[in-house]
């Protein structure tokens, strides 16, 4: 509404506009930073954890039922997106959204994230156990952990406050942290650019 009254024009046509310019930033922006399969094949070891993306109650589109969008964790309609960033603290990529219900391990599987992190060292939190991460260990029932377990738990742990730093910075773009409102067809469009522009910010 700000830009319609500013320009002295109808909201549906600055949303018309507004939609014919994402493809175009979807496309100038496309040479920013690398791709996880590239960051993956120079050797180093990646963080992964995954976020979601609040769109406000609605009815669910194609496929999907509203039931597929609602994350009970969070007790909203949320796609999931992953998220991966380097042990400097530097954002990587993120994933294509997938339905909100969808618990970290499962939503790794359907991007297509767990194809391209087989066989490479990645970092994550427990939710990735049994998804070939290096993660934390979980407490045993009927026993203290170990000196070495709480070391070893400490390691990960500081190693995996780089990716929440990470995906904080991400959600600064409040467009994915306050509430998307648009059309959900856009959203992996609204993902991408927003991710490009992380990365043009932070200098990849």
């Amino acid at each position: 509404m700000c830009a319609a009254d500013l320009y002295g024009i109808s909201q549906p046509t600055i949303s018309r506009i507004w939609r014919r310019i994402l493809p175009l930033l979807d496309e100038v922006l496309v040479t920013e930073g690398i791709s996880l399969e590239e960051a993956v094949a120079q050797g180093e070891p990646v963080l992964i954890d995954g976020t979601f993306i609040p769109t406000g109650n609605r009815p669910a589109s194609g496929k999907q039922t509203e039931k597929d969008l609602y994350s009970g964790k969070h007790h909203l309609q949320c796609p999931n997106i992953q998220v991966a960033g380097t042990l400097h603290g530097d954002l990587i990529a993120t994933s294509e959204p997938v339905p909100g219900r969808r618990h970290d391990s499962a939503a790794l599987q359907l991007c297509g994230w767990d194809q391209i992190l087989a066989d490479s060292t990645w970092i994550a939190d427990t939710a990735y156990i049994g998804a070939g991460a290096i993660t934390p260990i979980k407490k045993t029932p009927g026993r203290d952990r170990l000196d070495w377990e709480k070391t070893f738990n400490h390691d990960v742990s500081s190693l995996r406050s780089r990716i929440e730093h990470i995906i904080g910075h991400l959600k600064n773009w409040k467009i994915l942290a306050k509430g998307y409102r648009g059309r959900l067809a856009e959203l992996p469009t609204i993902i991408r650019i927003v991710t490009r522009l992380e990365l043009y910010r932070i200098g990849w």
